[in-house]
């Protein structure tokens, strides 16, 4: 009697294991959802939706973009933390995400505890543009004028708080620097404001200012990297303008709710690692100013883990959380 109740245990835990391994090995059965924190219309937006037809061919199912934007990217983000675990629902974002787990003390999601980082998809440097008419021919000479004339110039940024305010933040305090902060509501439409004479300088994605520096009504004054940008041949770097300890660079990735299985995830980064090598995506991506570029789910921990250190630091330098937490 004993050996049956033991075999039928036996029988029982098995089928309760094959089946929570079954929903694993079977995945994707359903659609998939890619969450984008963002309106639609920024390149987040675009790179979820052209990797979403790759991935949709190479999974045999069916993935969708759903556009949650407000407060800052924190209320997609805050969607997909709280979302099941079960590799249906994944976030696309840009790095506002390290900036905001170093620049908020209070956010409805916990960034490194709920959220699982899969992979990146693109990088993309940074560059500082100043308006036509400034009439300082090179970064050398801003830094030399900020330094006679405290707070004498304005930067623009995509709101306080965003990338580019804190991509600024990062220059000035390496270099000891002040300037006033115009915000904005979005990095677009800080550029048009540079363009138009209306602000001094801005620091956005080259994809962001390359169309405007093409048509002289802004000047790239340095771009973030190891190498000039191709689509800016004419704009030096910040090590060649000779401030070589500036390393910004934008990024976007994909996190997952965390608890997915392991599996799951790793089978999420092949597939996007694979998509990413497709002619259409890349051809988005080029015109953009970006490159496509993945990593393992470790190397991408990482580097989430070291980003948000390093933005600590500049926040706690440029006393930033005084007047937002």
């Amino acid at each position: 009697m004993l050996l049956k109740i033991c075999f039928a245990f036996a029988i029982v835990l098995c089928d309760i294991l094959s089946a929570a391994y079954g929903q694993s090995t079977t995945w994707p059965n359903r659609v998939i959802k890619i969450i984008v924190p963002f309106v639609p219309g920024s390149f987040t937006d675009s790179a979820a939706r052209v990797l979403s037809v790759e991935l949709s061919a190479q999974l045999g199912q069916s993935v969708i973009v759903d556009n949650k934007g407000g407060a800052g990217s924190t209320l997609g983000t805050d969607f997909v933390a709280k979302s099941a675990p079960d590799g249906y629902t994944f976030l696309l974002t840009d790095n506002s995400f390290v900036v905001s787990a170093a620049l908020y003390d209070k956010l409805p999601y916990q960034p490194t505890k709920d959220l699982m980082p899969i992979t990146t998809v693109a990088e993309s440097p940074a560059i500082l543009v100043a308006r036509p008419g400034l009439g300082l021919k090179d970064l050398k000479d801003v830094v030399a004028y900020l330094q006679k004339n405290p707070n004498g110039l304005t930067y623009g940024s995509g709101g306080i708080g965003s990338s580019a305010h804190l991509a600024m933040e990062a220059f000035l305090t390496q270099n000891n620097l002040k300037m006033v902060h115009i915000p904005f509501k979005g990095i677009a439409a800080a550029i048009t404001d540079v363009a138009a004479d209306r602000v001094d300088l801005a620091i956005g994605s080259v994809g962001s200012a390359q169309a405007n520096i093409k048509d002289a009504r802004l000047i790239g004054l340095a771009v973030s990297g190891p190498q000039r940008s191709t689509l800016l041949p004419n704009v030096p770097t910040f090590s060649q303008a000779g401030y070589p300890n500036y390393k910004m660079m934008y990024w976007f990735g994909i996190f997952a709710p965390q608890g997915i299985p392991k599996d799951i995830a790793q089978h999420m980064q092949r597939e996007v690692a694979r998509a990413l090598t497709q002619s259409k995506v890349i051809d988005v991506f080029n015109a953009a100013g970006v490159k496509a570029i993945s990593n393992s789910l470790n190397d991408y921990a990482t580097q989430v883990h070291d980003d948000i250190q390093m933005w600590n630091e500049v926040v706690k330098k440029a006393d930033l959380k005084s007047n937002l937490n």
